[in-house]
């Protein structure tokens, strides 16, 4: 099968009912093998080697997508595929401030056009390369799925980060929908 074919084949297996998301959790397929689709670092997919240039079609691309461990998968009702995800399948792209202080909410839109509310459902966390030190935010989009936030997204929290005393700590963090998050020790 061609290789531009095989990614149509998935396409035209997702079910078109309803509204929401597939519920790839509880679909099972047998495993058909690797196919050369990759997600760059920066929310990019890659087919063949090129980057997929129709948002719509990258947009249905991501509703399939699982992890099962560390491995990322296409799935439909009939076919799950392995796919190459460099850091994570989204990136958080756009922050929307609602309120202020413990009362704030922070809603993230994602390059697949996701929007997400942090808070206890949809947790923020930052990874802190060992080697450089250097923070990767993430936040929680949906199942054990994260986005990437990117870097401008991630200077606009700095700017809205508070202090808070954490078992005897000075944390920076910023609060959404109740919940505290920290994005680092306070300098």
């Amino acid at each position: 099968m061609s290789g531009q074919g095989k990614a149509n084949d998935l396409l035209a297996q997702i079910p078109k009912s309803g509204k929401g998301l597939p519920p790839v959790h509880l679909w099972n397929p047998d495993f058909c093998g690797d196919i050369d689709m990759r997600i760059a670092r920066d929310g990019t997919w890659y087919y063949l080697g090129t980057p997929i240039g129709r948002k719509p079609m990258v947009r249905l691309f991501s509703t399939i997508i699982r992890r099962d461990g560390n491995a990322y998968f296409l799935i439909t009702p009939v076919e799950k595929v392995g796919i190459t995800v460099d850091d994570a399948p989204f990136v958080a792209v756009l922050l929307d401030v609602q309120g202020e202080g413990e009362a704030q909410v922070l809603r993230f839109t994602t390059n697949v056009d996701d929007v997400v509310e942090a808070g206890a459902e949809h947790v923020l966390r930052v990874s802190i390369d060992p080697q450089t030190q250097e923070p990767t935010p993430y936040l929680h989009v949906r199942s054990n799925l994260e986005a990437l936030i990117h870097r401008n997204v991630f200077y606009q929290l700095v700017d809205l980060a508070v202090t808070r005393d954490i078992g005897g700590q000075r944390w920076l963090g910023v609060w959404s929908d109740g919940e505290f998050f920290k994005i680092g020790l306070e300098p």
